[in-house]
Order: C-alpha cells, then structure tokens, then sequence
C-alpha cells in the first residue's frame, strides 16, 4: 500500500495549533495512509482522490474532527458519524477529544475513510433537498408582492444563494428580526449577489 505524501504548504496549519495539537498530527498519520492527497481548502487541511474531497479536518473548541464531505452517504453502523446541525445535508463528523480515542478508532476511522474514497469512485452523489422544500418566511412573501421586481430577482439567484438567504430569514425567531434581514439584504439581491458577495 502506497502511503499519502505530505504536502509541505499545509505544515505550518500542523505547526501553528495550539489545540488539538497531538490529535491533529495522529489525524493526518491515519489519512494519509488511506493514499489521499494533502491539499488545503477552506483554511483546513483537506484529503483529496482524484482531486475530490473525501475529508478534511478541522477544530473546535470541545472537540476535533474529521469531516467526511459525503459522509450522509456512509453506511455508518457504530452510528458515530455526527451532522453538525439539521442544515447541514452531505457532511457528517467524526468526533474526538483525545489522541488515545483516536489510537482507538484507528482502524475503525481507516475504514469509514476507504468507504469514502469508494462511494467517491461510483460517483454516487448525495440527494439535496430542493429550495422548493424550505419554507419562505411570511415576511419575505411579503416583500414579493410588494416589490415585484424582488421576487424576479430572487429567483434568479442560484439555489445555494437562494437556500442561504432562505435559512438566514428564517432562523430569526422574531418576524421583527426576520424583516430586519430581508431589508439588510434587499439591495444583494436585487444586484443578484448572495450575502457574501
């Protein structure tokens, strides 16, 4: 088995940890010897196969992780693979919070790995929800009939904008705040940009 090569522009990410140190290099031990590719996405340290993300690791405060990019897809029977919120539709977590866990789950972590570069290989792509499937709050409603001209325009955005902009509104619990956001934003998507164009 050919082992992964160290990509050297990735080194300081490794050097410059303050948490997570440890974990973080017994991370990358375990990924690169699954034939990946080292590469950095994202200011994270992402593993590539055929230069498609398979998992990229990263921090938190409480824990670290890998993030498996298709991980919905995973069969996942130890049910340990994490979605970090219910937005979130393809990626799933591992989760650690020591290096002995992850000395642990070695072969456990090899493992969900190979199945990732597999599921990779078949081309086998993760079913997102529609837009159509997110609710439009009453308040951006609104702003459609009232400027016409917005609804064209948000329409004309691309899904992911639209998906955005729709899950910013309306995780506002207060239709005060939710109005508040749809005026922030009116004139981005109006000139057709996302939020952070």
């Amino acid at each position: 088995m050919t082992k992964g090569v160290k990509n050297s522009k990735i080194d300081p990410f490794f050097k410059k940890a303050k948490q997570w140190k440890e974990e973080f290099e017994k991370l990358r031990e375990i990924v690169l010897d699954c034939e990946l590719t080292e590469d950095f996405k994202w200011m994270h340290p992402c593993y590539t196969h055929e230069n498609k993300n398979i998992v990229l690791i990263h921090g938190f405060k409480d824990y670290c992780a890998l993030l498996f990019h298709k991980g919905a897809l995973l069969k996942d029977p130890h049910n340990i693979l994490i979605q970090q919120t219910e937005n979130v539709q393809a990626a799933r977590q591992l989760r650690f919070t020591n290096v002995q866990q992850i000395d642990e789950m070695q072969l456990l972590i090899q493992t969900y790995i190979d199945e990732a570069i597999e599921i990779e290989k078949s081309g086998v792509q993760v079913e997102y929800k529609k837009n159509t499937e997110y609710a439009v709050p009453e308040e951006l409603q609104n702003k459609f009939v009232e400027i016409p001209d917005l609804k064209v325009a948000f329409e004309a955005l691309t899904p992911g904008r639209q998906r955005a902009y729709l899950l910013y509104f309306s995780s506002a619990k207060q239709s005060k705040t939710r109005e508040s956001r749809i005026e922030k934003y009116l004139p981005n998507i109006l000139d057709g940009k996302g939020m952070d164009d």
